[in-house]
């Protein structure tokens, strides 16, 4: 049955958000609905990331919390900064971070965590998902920018993905 329907609740899903979106429930609307409801699961079943198995819940609330503190921390040095210019620390640049994690949720989320901190930008990963480059609005030393992504980000992520 999952081979038929692989993802059920977005089956679901898709088909009453293309009632409400068209707000009519015509016959023609309904049958347009289902089917698009059917097939776009099945069409699109390829770009689906794999099942996730959660391996350790208590990484998850370390990384939320070192998250936040990085979060906020970079906010404060952006604004600082945004205000005071004059008062830079150290010049931006790029750094290549080596990666151990490969698995390709761990990887999505570690993408959302660098997007979210205000200051660095996933840049580019390497075609064997073996290095990470990452611009740093501030890079003092690029040993320690390496060394807090893998101790605070990509080692729990192993832990919860792998």
């Amino acid at each position: 049955m999952k081979k038929i329907f692989p993802a059920p609740l977005l089956s679901v899903a898709l088909f009453l958000i293309w009632l409400l979106l068209n707000q009519s429930v015509s016959p023609g609307n309904i049958v347009l609905a289902l089917i698009l409801a059917l097939l776009l699961p099945v069409m699109f079943r390829g770009l689906r990331p794999r099942y996730v198995r959660v391996r350790n819940v208590g990484a998850i609330l370390r990384l939320s919390w070192a998250v936040m503190v990085d979060t906020t921390a970079s906010n404060v040095a952006v604004l600082r900064f945004l205000a005071w210019p004059s008062y830079r620390r150290a010049e931006s640049g790029f750094v290549k971070i080596p990666l151990d994690l490969r698995d390709p949720n761990g990887l999505a989320v570690l993408a959302m965590i660098v997007c979210l901190t205000p200051g660095t930008s996933w840049a580019e990963l390497s075609l064997d998902r073996s290095v990470l480059m990452l611009h740093v609005l501030e890079v003092k030393d690029a040993q320690e920018v390496i060394d807090h992504v893998k101790a605070s980000y990509e080692r729990p992520l192993m832990e919860i993905f792998e």
